[in-house]
């Protein structure tokens, strides 16, 4: 739930309602339980007793509660509040309809890949993070550009001098890489998608690498360069030179909940706005 929305506060106590008189238990949110004064419980502390997760936002909402849950395989049905909702798909109009059908077994199981994302500085971990979409490695906004050394499985690819290097899955294809010219991959894919951020040298291009490859991404940043790692746009950690991020394909996937009949070209069509003048 998104807390700059207490609007939502009588949707969730009808949803709520709706769900108890179908004999389903519910647990809420932090945010949610604050608004009807009961005691909140993190996500991170429920997961393991839920058997499904209603996200009521937009994609960074469930993009957080991907990251609560962890490695619990509890799908997740994102009621997409936003304005994109590449993930959040079912529009809260469609809410009750779609719980129908998820109760009758209707809704099928879509797993999405994630990384692994881990910040080392020598051998010490600075911080391992779960990302959905992507794990960006940048400079900020008045720095000079960052030279980015780039290895898959030990052999070097490359030295990006750019503004950064997004590491992006299949999902996250069509967030922040597709704006920095990254291609466009089918969700369901496994793969890795390499893209720089405005790099210098214009033949330093997107790479897409194989799910099983371990990408590590050395920091090589001068005097008064400052560089942050983050992931899925919302956690991370700050860098210095000499460290490293190690990126490789997590263990356990997202399990979304999508409509049986839903072709996944429509939805890009929708909302990439494919073929319009």
């Amino acid at each position: 739930m998104k807390p700059e929305q207490p609007q939502l506060a009588d949707f969730v106590g009808e949803l709520e309602e709706w769900l108890r008189e179908r004999g389903v238990r519910v647990a809420l949110d932090p945010q949610a339980a604050r608004w009807k004064g009961e005691p909140e419980v993190a996500l991170e502390e429920s997961a393991a007793k839920l058997d499904l997760v209603i996200v009521l936002g937009g994609d960074g909402t469930l993009l957080a509660a991907a990251r609560g849950i962890g490695e619990r395989p509890v799908p997740i049905l994102g009621v997409n509040l936003g304005s994109l909702g590449f993930l959040a798909e079912t529009s809260s109009d469609d809410l009750y309809r779609a719980l129908e059908d998820v109760f009758a077994g209707h809704y099928r199981v879509e797993s999405r890949m994630r990384l692994d994302v881990t910040a080392l500085r020598g051998e010490r971990t600075l911080g391992r993070f779960l990302a959905l979409n992507d794990a960006v490695i940048g400079k900020t906004a008045l720095s000079r550009m960052v030279d980015l050394e780039t290895l898959a499985d030990g052999s070097p690819v490359t030295t990006y001098h750019a503004d950064g290097l997004i590491a992006a899955t299949p999902t996250g294809s069509s967030a922040y890489s597709l704006s920095a010219g990254g291609p466009l991959l089918v969700p369901e894919l496994e793969a890795i998608v390499l893209t720089p951020i405005c790099p210098h040298t214009l033949t330093q291009r997107p790479l897409v690498l194989p799910e099983t490859c371990v990408v590590e991404i050395r920091v090589h940043a001068g005097r008064g360069v400052d560089v942050q790692l983050t992931v899925d746009g919302q956690v991370g950690h700050a860098l210095g030179e000499g460290d490293r991020v190690r990126v490789r394909r997590a263990e356990h996937p997202v399990r979304l909940l999508v409509p049986p009949g839903r072709n996944r070209f429509e939805v890009m069509r929708a909302k990439l706005r494919w073929g319009e003048r």
